[in-house]
C-alpha cells in the first residue's frame, strides 16, 4: 500500500472540503451583506419619507392652504438668525408671489431647548406657531402642545406692534401674555421665541418676500 500516494489524496480531499466550506460561506456572507444594504436603503427611504411627511404636517399648521399654490416643504431658502444659526425659511407662494414664510423658532424652557415652527404672512402677521420638540414637565409645561390647551393659538394675529414690542412678555414680567399656574418659565420661554421669530422677520423681509 503507498502510504504517500493515501496521504496525498486525504490531503487534497480537505482542501476541496474546506473550498468548498470557504465558497458557502462566502455565498452566504455576500448574500447576507445585499440583504442588509438593501434593508439599509428601504429604512433610509421610510424615514426620509416621514421625515417629509412630519414636515408637512407641521407646515400645514401655520401655513394655511389657502395662501399658497406650491409645496414649502420643497420651496426654501437659508439664512442665518441673530445669533448665527442657519434656519431653513420655508417659502408659501401663490402664483409666484411670496405670501408666507414659515421657519423653526428656539425658547429656553424649563428642562432645555424649546423648538417650534412659526408662520408669518407677507406684513409680518403671525399665521400660527406649534410645539415641535420640548422636555418640559407634563401637566404643567406641555401646555404649549395644542392637543393640550389653546395657549399657543393666541399667538395667531399678532405682529411686533400688535401688542408693542415692550409688552411681549408674559404677565409676571409686565407684559400681555398669560402664564401657566406654577410654571412661567416656559411660557416665557415660548413668548420671547416668538418675539426673536418676528424680529428676524423682519430684519429679513425684503429677501424673503422678493425670494424666488
Amino acid at each position: 500500500m503507498n502510504t504517500a500516494h493515501t496521504d496525498t489524496n486525504a490531503v487534497a480531499a480537505n482542501q476541496a472540503k474546506m473550498f468548498k466550506h470557504g465558497a458557502i460561506l462566502g455565498l452566504f456572507c455576500l448574500g447576507f451583506g445585499l440583504l442588509l444594504a438593501v434593508t439599509n436603503d428601504i429604512a433610509e427611504e421610510d424615514i426620509a419619507a416621514r421625515a417629509v411627511e412630519d414636515k408637512q404636517n407641521s407646515l400645514s399648521q401655520v401655513l394655511p392652504d389657502g395662501i399658497h399654490d406650491n409645496n414649502p416643504v420643497t420651496d426654501t431658502v437659508t439664512l442665518k438668525n441673530a445669533e448665527g444659526r442657519e434656519l431653513t425659511v420655508f417659502l408659501a407662494k401663490k402664483s409666484g408671489k411670496v405670501t408666507g414664510v414659515a421657519y423653526e423658532i428656539f425658547g429656553s424652557g424649563y428642562a432645555g431647548e424649546i423648538k417650534l415652527m412659526m408662520g408669518v404672512d407677507a406684513d409680518g402677521k403671525v399665521l400660527g406657531v406649534r410645539a415641535l420638540a420640548h422636555k418640559e414637565t407634563p401637566g404643567l409645561g406641555d401646555k404649549i402642545e395644542v392637543k393640550k390647551t389653546d395657549w399657543i393659538e393666541r399667538f395667531t394675529g399678532l405682529s411686533l406692534g400688535k401688542p408693542a414690542v415692550e409688552r411681549w412678555k408674559v404677565k409676571k414680567d409686565g407684559g400681555d401674555f398669560d402664564q401657566f399656574a406654577g410654571a412661567t418659565i416656559t411660557p416665557r420661554g415660548v413668548v420671547g421665541a416668538v418675539r426673536h421669530g418676528l424680529e428676524f422677520f423682519a430684519e429679513n423681509k425684503s429677501k424673503l418676500i422678493k425670494a424666488d
